[in-house]
């Protein structure tokens, strides 16, 4: 009788589940105080209590929903734009030196200037998710649409074909795998960036929970934040990836 294949997900709960043991008896040491190297068993209280409470999921509300909306925008720029810099010389010729001069820049560093703009309320969140998406967004539908032959477009001119129907029939399914890549990488650069944006300027959301853990010293709150960030970014990862692999299929079929 042959032995059942020991499935995948139980070699990689080995690495987590090693650094919380190791986290558990370093912390069970007292060589750091309890202040600084909180365990992770109350870290789990804490983080169960803020569910409870319900300030966590207000907190996480708004991340998601200053997310959706920013990644939203951003992504459907940097599509329109991607595309239209690969199509058009003369807007490659105009725009493609300042959008790779800028695409070179930290996203946080505009941080400060939007701040000068908007203030910290939603719509410089929003902004700041949609630039930290339209990038990769931008240079995958751009590399997309450049690495189709140029004989398709000489076969669409010659039969005269339609915009439309070449855009929904030759270009767009040409283009899935890069631009699906470029959205997956794009949605977790954006919550990494959400995040950070919400530790430097603002007043609600994942990252302004673990500022205000830090200021009070509650260092399970901000451990808490951490986990549910992780876990929150592994999350959307993951289903981008599920999603590019179903939209995929058929290139494999």
């Amino acid at each position: 009788m042959m032995a059942r294949p020991i499935p995948a997900f139980i070699p990689a709960l080995a690495p987590p589940l090693l650094l919380i043991g190791a986290w558990q008896a370093a912390s069970a040491t007292g060589l750091f105080p309890a202040q600084v190297l909180v365990p992770p068993s109350e870290v789990m209280r804490t983080l169960a209590s803020l569910a409870v409470n319900g300030e966590l999921s207000a907190h996480l509300g708004q991340s998601l929903f200053r997310l959706v909306f920013g990644f939203a925008i951003g992504a459907t720029a940097g599509l329109a734009f991607g595309a239209a810099l690969a199509l058009s010389k003369w807007i490659e010729a105009l725009f493609s030196p300042l959008f790779l001069a800028v695409r070179q820049v930290p996203v946080l560093a505009f941080v400060p200037v939007l701040v000068l703009l908007l203030g910290i309320e939603e719509g410089f969140k929003i902004t700041i998710v949609a630039v930290a998406a339209f990038f990769p967004v931008a240079l995958a539908t751009f590399d997309g649409v450049r690495g189709v032959p140029k004989a398709w477009f000489e076969v669409a001119r010659v039969y005269r074909t339609p915009l439309v129907p070449f855009v929904a029939r030759i270009l767009v399914p040409a283009t899935v795998p890069p631009v699906l890549t470029g959205l997956r990488i794009a949605l977790t650069r954006a919550w990494l960036v959400l995040v950070a944006a919400e530790l430097l300027a603002a007043d609600s959301g994942i990252g302004q929970m673990m500022e205000m853990g830090r200021q009070m010293f509650r260092i399970d709150v901000v451990l808490a934040g951490v986990i549910v960030s992780g876990l929150i970014g592994f999350a959307l990862d993951r289903g981008a990836k599920w999603i590019e692999r179903r939209a995929t299929r058929w290139r494999t079929a």
